[in-house]
């Protein structure tokens, strides 16, 4: 999570300040996986995925489907 942490710019960055403060209270170790479901419940929120997975499926290249 070190190097994740530092590509992180204006806004992002502090919101990992202080998320990464929330999760060290108890001492634990913030592993790649808690960081990651972390920054993508603030920034890409579940129904925005699904979303996206729909419009994904979704797409089309004259007759050519994605599924």
């Amino acid at each position: 999570v070190l190097l994740g942490g530092y590509v992180l710019h204006d806004e992002a960055d502090h919101w990992w300040g202080n998320a990464k403060q929330r999760l060290e209270v108890d001492g634990a170790c913030i592993t790649w996986a808690r960081f990651k479901r972390e920054f993508l419940t603030k920034y890409f929120p579940a129904d925005e995925r699904n979303c996206k997975v729909i419009e994904f499926m979704e797409l089309k290249q004259g007759s050519m489907t994605v599924s």
